[in-house]
């Protein structure tokens, strides 16, 4: 890597704390998401009510539009990003060669895509062929990272953008009848490539070629990355991002708002890409300021240990968790509180966090016994 041998000095042993935090709140979020929290918290008496709004934000928009919950999956993969040069930087001072790293990289791709696959079977009960998992995207995006690394950050940015319009270029100009209609659900390229790679079509118009566009979030996270790992001023580099974030997020918005390319996260269109990954960077921005900056840092602890096993609590929580502890766990809940005659809004909102805790706590005993699932 051409500035690794210049600008990034040896902080193999350096964490960021703020982005231990913001890895642990968005594995945070996604873990109460796999306890039904959120879709309990949009049902009576909530649904009608002035909280409903806000709790939808914690939902995909359905199509053309962005809410909070469509960032989450950027934010994972832009986190992978940053994380990586700071990975590469410990694993060349631990003394492995490059070749090495770049074989465990292929070996962690592999696995993750083979998680994401199993994902789809536990959800299907049955044995499929689906690619739209988060980790299956995830295993490509990474791989193309991981090659472009060893480029300037010029070069990496210049390729993101190029993914951009390859993929803008592909929606418009596919000619084939039925799915030449770029930003409508079902009737796209992508949904064309869908019946290609699998024989089907996802029902929420979720695309699996999402992975190259998306590839730029993860591309954008080891640019910052290495910015991070450099020696310039903490301030200096604030401001890069800040500046970074906001020109990329204004683009993103300003391509819906002219109705030239639609924000949509199930295709991942070029606008929705810079728009969430303006707001990525952003987050990072204000994490790194706030905690490794101005050294506001003691409250994150609770988040930070479940970022420690990202892969394992996701995991858990989707497959355990979902197919049988939260099941399990409402159990117990339901029934102590059915003997106070609680409603079925306040029992099933008491199991998902119940559930919640105790998945906490889990990260927790990991964390204090040392066990860190990495792949």
């Amino acid at each position: 890597m051409n500035q690794s041998n210049s600008s990034i000095p040896d902080q193999s042993g350096k964490r960021l704390l703020s982005l231990d935090f913001f890895r642990g709140i968005t594995m945070f979020l996604l873990v109460a998401e796999g306890t039904a929290l959120w879709s309990v918290l949009i049902k009576e008496p909530v649904a009608g009510s002035f909280l409903e709004p806000f709790f939808q934000q914690f939902h995909h928009h359905p199509w053309n539009g962005l809410r909070f919950w469509d960032l989450i999956q950027p934010f994972f993969m832009f986190i992978v990003g940053v994380a990586m040069p700071f990975s590469y930087a410990k694993r060349l001072a631990k003394g492995d060669s490059k070749r090495k790293i770049t074989q465990h990289i292929i070996k962690r791709c592999i696995l993750l895509l083979a998680f994401g696959v199993g994902l789809h079977c536990g959800y299907r009960r049955e044995l499929v062929w689906e690619l739209w998992n988060v980790l299956s995207q995830l295993s490509v995006t990474i791989i193309i990272a991981y090659f472009l690394m060893r480029y300037k950050p010029s070069v990496q940015i210049i390729v993101s953008f190029g993914l951009l319009i390859l993929t803008e270029a592909a929606y418009r100009l596919f000619p084939l009848e039925g799915f030449n209609q770029p930003f409508v659900k079902d009737h796209n390229f992508g949904s064309w490539m869908d019946l290609l790679l699998m024989g089907k079509t996802s029902s929420g118009g979720w695309i699996a070629i999402n992975f190259i566009p998306t590839a730029a979030h993860t591309i954008w996270g080891v640019v910052a990355g290495q910015l991070l790992l450099t020696n310039k001023p903490e301030k200096e580099k604030l401001k890069k991002l800040i500046i970074a974030g906001l020109i990329i997020l204004a683009a993103g918005y300003l391509l819906d708002w002219t109705s030239i390319t639609p924000i949509i996260k199930r295709i991942s269109t070029s606008s929705f890409v810079m728009a969430s990954g303006g707001w990525s960077v952003l987050a990072l921005a204000l994490s790194y300021w706030f905690i490794d900056i101005k050294k506001i840092n003691k409250w994150i602890f609770p988040f930070v240990i479940v970022g420690m096993n990202p892969i394992f609590i996701y995991m858990f929580s989707q497959t355990i968790g979902g197919q049988w502890f939260n099941e399990f766990t409402g159990i117990f809940v339901h029934g102590i509180l059915g003997w106070f005659n609680a409603s079925e809004f306040l029992m099933a909102l008491m199991t998902s966090l119940t559930v919640l805790a105790l998945e906490w706590l889990l990260c927790y005993y990991l964390f204090l016994k040392k066990i860190f699932f990495k792949i």
